[in-house]
């Protein structure tokens, strides 16, 4: 889709004819807005609000629960805690485990079958970044302010998940409705292949029309901000070799420039010719000298080089950002075409692994978050904005948005300090996000009184 602005409150992109029938469909009737909230909506938000205090105990209990993407036994430690709570509202639950070979924690599924209204798939993930030798590892409460490792991204928004579905139980709203839960055990860094990786997680999309993210949720000046668009993430990885020499033959027909110049160079070329709108090309290590060694695992390596002589080697590794797949591919071919015009006495090469996609603006998109903001506003929140996608990381949704009608995140709590010693909730949130998601859960499967 052609980006036309980003400015909040206005459409991020332009209809197009593809997709238009299914933003149609979508596109909620004029009496939402003008009446409100049915009784029966109401009530969801009454008793999402009346759980306040139990869900914030369970936030608790799974935050205190160290889950680092690479401690597979806290990953399965935390679905023990949730798949009771998932179980006692008529779900069926299953841990799906990955392969011992990937290092990961596996998946928790929980699944509703039915006929009724639209089938809808919830993302959340039970792994952290925070790995058992994190000083960061304990839940603390301050009023309506908790902080915690993993407690935004995205334990609070597993929470909101229950929450939500909590109150449709208790409705019976639950009943003849078709509801799939996915919560990663790897979005931190997932395993690989990620075709294993993500295989539940894209089967359970083949079978949903509708996917809801409940990655941390996000608030401006003029209000919420929902997000129909999130940029991949691809890694890259340039090594260039040169002629090993006497320094003082630097830059001659029989010596060249050297490995290092030569990096510096082609990088530099990325720099002034790549950028684009979207799009963002980061490098994150460069390693030089006559010696260079670089493991993948630990993100690190060793180089060795004297001042006297020519370097051999030069590494470099970073990472590519992009809003669609057709932005990637053209990238990675400018980008392999600069590569290929290196110096003379010198050779270069780059090579590219493939990482999170894109998950592009649709008219699904579009329209599923009017209606989330519809809900907003009924429920007396305000409005709810698409949020820039250049402002995002990638995240587990973007692996379903080839097999749905059209997706939204940014559904959990908000707060401050992702990844970070200070991540922090605003626990308050947790009720509010709720709210939203039950009466637009119960809008979008066709509850009784809905419109």
């Amino acid at each position: 889709m052609h980006v036309v602005h980003t400015r909040p409150g206005t459409l991020a992109f332009a209809l197009g004819a593809v997709g238009l029938g299914a933003a149609l469909l979508l596109l909620p009737a004029p009496a939402i807005a003008q009446t409100g909230l049915s009784p029966v909506e109401r009530r969801l938000a009454d008793h999402v609000a009346s759980t306040f205090e139990e869900d914030v105990e369970l936030l608790e209990r799974t935050v205190n629960v160290n889950s680092g993407t690479l401690n597979p036994a806290g990953v399965r430690a935390v679905y023990d805690i949730l798949a009771p709570e998932f179980e006692a509202l008529g779900f069926s639950v299953r841990y799906a485990a990955l392969p011992e070979s990937t290092g990961r924690g596996g998946h928790l599924v929980a699944e509703r079958t039915g006929n009724r209204g639209k089938r809808l798939l919830l993302i959340g993930h039970l792994d952290t970044v925070f790995e058992p030798d994190s000083p960061f590892q304990r839940f603390q409460r301050d009023g309506n302010s908790a902080l915690g490792p993993g407690i935004g991204d995205m334990k609070g928004g597993n929470i909101v998940i229950l929450s939500a579905l909590r109150a449709l139980h208790a409705e019976g709203a639950l009943e003849g409705t078709s509801i799939t839960v996915v919560m990663t055990g790897d979005e931190e860094a997932p395993g690989r292949p990620l075709d294993v990786a993500r295989y539940e997680l894209i089967e359970a999309a083949k079978r949903s029309d509708l996917a809801l993210g409940f990655e941390g949720g996000s608030r401006g000046v003029e209000g919420d901000f929902g997000v129909i668009a999130r940029r991949s993430s691809s890694s890259w990885e340039l090594e260039v070799t040169g002629v090993p020499a006497h320094s003082s033959g630097i830059f001659s027909a029989s010596a060249g420039s050297g490995a290092i110049y030569e990096l510096a160079r082609i990088r530099t070329r990325f720099h002034e010719e790549l950028p684009e709108e979207n799009l963002t090309f980061n490098v994150g290590v460069v390693l030089g000298g006559t010696e260079v060694e670089y493991d993948a695992a630990s993100s690190g390596g060793r180089a060795f080089g004297k001042t006297n002589v020519i370097p051999e080697t030069a590494l470099a590794r970073g990472d590519i950002r992009t809003l669609t797949n057709g932005q990637l591919v053209r990238t990675r071919e400018r980008m392999e075409a600069i590569v290929a015009e290196h110096l003379p006495r010198t050779s270069a090469s780059i090579t590219f692994s493939d990482g999170y996609p894109s998950m592009p603006p649709t008219p699904g998109n579009e329209a599923l978050l009017a209606r989330y903001d519809q809900v907003s506003q009924a429920l007396g929140m305000g409005p709810v904005h698409p949020f820039d996608p250049g402002s995002r990381g990638a995240a587990d949704i973007a692996f379903v948005a080839d097999y749905i009608e059209g997706g939204i995140d940014g559904l959990g709590v908000r707060g401050t300090g992702s990844h970070t010693v200070n991540e922090r909730a605003d626990l308050r949130s947790l009720t509010e996000q709720a709210q939203r998601a039950a009466v637009l859960m119960f809008r979008l499967t066709g509850g009784a009184g809905a419109l």
